[in-house]
């Protein structure tokens, strides 16, 4: 007998008033196809005729159906197959035939039947095919349900998690949304600083509005300039026409500047115009140009100790930092990890098609003890990959990848508070050529004030990570950005302004 897999006998495992039509010209056909479902825990409705099997389709609603071929009225087997798969497309009919030919098979599959039996059969030849067939339908409305629980939601991932560092934080959500307040959102890298700043869209008036989003790392002071503020024909060249910028798509919706601790100090007063006025100029403008726009930022640096080196404006600091919400890292609120664990392999299973696959219990404890570096959406790309994998066997072998990946680390290259003050950055033992200075001699004036030598100490160590994470990846560029929890554009921004795009 073929045995089913374990996903069928799992979703087929309660099969109880079950409804299955039965459709068969032959009395001792049906009273043995009733006696065999009952035995099974079906509900059986057996019929003589595809007309009554037609008029009464909708008021039974079978989860499955089983057909003879051989009718003696106006109605054969397939007219009966063809007429029912209109009235529902997705019900699965298994096709029964004591003379059937390859040509009656092959338009039977044809008009969408699940499954071929010849008479005389053993109990197994219907048992399986018919197990299977309901698991098979069950799991495809699993399936729908998932998706149209999907599709009602909002276009962002809702935040999920329930731990008491997060009710605070929704707490918090729901008594900003509707005002206008300026919110600066602070937290590590992929602790869904971005979902939170969708949260309090979704949530103000503004919704319904624009939603437009800025990330401040990815781009050239240059390129970013014109990206937010727009330009006017002939401001360089190449600009041939006039072109808004973000903050005009944006107008009387939400602006969401993201890592906006990297924002050129050439454009924070700029955008401090725009917070205090509401007005800025475009690149090459004569006129000022008038927004209504609500500003919501997010950063994963230490902003108190930016503005200290006078690397962030203080004024716009505080123009942003009106209200502050703090999300914690996720090893701060482990509690939350099999929920999220659980959303991530519903959504991707629904996403990619596949078995919602089951964590075994040495899985779910290494989930639950790992620190991870990269928080949520570290957490996630291990599920995702484990979903399209279809086995959680990969997510032993991600987390021992990115264990040895974190180990390799310079030691002061890893994560970073979002509210405490950074530790010195890293510097390499062997700078790279590149970004090398000539060593100050103690004997002789200082050439270089400290703030120039902790910036090259930050470029050099900045270098050395990159390069190292390149080589680890083998130069994939976009597992070595997920891994550094920046944008693939910065990276690429990066790469060439270390001088690694020649390396």
């Amino acid at each position: 007998m073929t045995q089913l897999n374990d996903a069928s006998l799992a979703v087929a495992a309660n099969p109880v008033e079950a409804t299955v039509m039965v459709l068969d010209d032959d009395a001792v056909m049906r009273e043995f196809l009733r006696t065999f479902l009952a035995d099974r825990g079906y509900r059986a409705v057996p019929l003589s005729s595809p007309e009554e099997a037609v008029a009464r389709y909708q008021a039974e609603r079978p989860a499955a159906v089983i057909l003879d071929m051989a009718f003696p009225g106006k109605m054969d087997g397939l007219d009966a197959l063809a007429a029912l798969k209109k009235i529902d497309r997705d019900v699965p009919v298994i096709v029964l035939s004591g003379h059937g030919n390859t040509a009656t098979v092959v338009q039977a599959m044809k008009l969408g039947a699940a499954a071929f039996v010849n008479k005389p059969f053993e109990r197994a030849d219907l048992e399986v095919p018919l197990t299977q067939a309901l698991a098979h339908r069950r799991l495809r409305r699993d399936v729908q349900t998932l998706a149209q629980e999907l599709a009602s939601q909002v276009r962002h991932t809702p935040i999920v998690g329930r731990s008491a560092r997060m009710a605070e934080v929704q707490e918090l959500i729901d008594r900003i949304a509707d005002t206008d307040a300026t919110v600066l959102i602070r937290g590590e890298s992929g602790t869904g600083k971005e979902l939170v700043a969708r949260a309090l869209s979704s949530a103000s008036p503004r919704r319904g509005k624009p939603f437009v989003k800025v990330n401040c790392g990815a781009l050239p002071s240059e390129l970013l300039e014109s990206e937010l503020f727009g330009f006017e024909r002939g401001a360089f060249t190449g600009a041939f026409q006039h072109k808004p910028g973000k903050l005009e798509f944006a107008n009387f919706g939400t602006l969401f500047l993201d890592e906006i601790g990297d924002l050129p100090l050439a454009l924070q007063a700029k955008l401090l115009q725009v917070l205090q006025d509401g007005e800025f100029a475009r690149l090459g403008g004569k006129h000022d140009v008038r927004v209504d726009v609500r500003v919501i930022a997010a950063t994963n640096r230490d902003l108190d100790g930016a503005v200290a080196e006078g690397q962030f404006r203080e004024d716009l600091y505080f123009r942003l930092n009106v209200v502050c919400i703090n999300l914690p890292p996720l090893r701060e609120r482990r509690e939350e990890i099999p929920v999220l664990t659980d959303h991530f392999l519903k959504k991707y299973s629904v996403l990619y098609r596949k078995r919602c696959i089951e964590l075994s219990t040495e899985s779910q404890q290494q989930l639950t003890e790992y620190d991870w570096p990269g928080n949520v959406r570290e957490l996630e790309n291990v599920i995702k990959r484990a979903v399209m994998l279809g086995s959680d066997a990969a997510i032993a072998k991600e987390i021992a990848r990115a264990k040895a990946v974190v180990g390799r680390r310079p030691p002061a290259a890893g994560r970073r508070p979002p509210i405490a003050r950074v530790p010195p950055p890293f510097v390499s033992a062997q700078p790279s050529v590149a970004t090398q200075r000539p060593p100050v001699d103690a004997g002789e004036p200082a050439s270089y004030s400290l703030k120039d030598i902790s910036r090259t100490a930050a470029r050099e160590a900045e270098r050395e990570l990159i390069m190292k994470m390149l080589q680890h990846t083998r130069w994939n560029r976009k597992e070595t950005a997920a891994m550094l929890g920046i944008s693939y554009k910065a990276l690429l921004y990066k790469i060439k302004e270390n001088g690694l795009d020649k390396a």
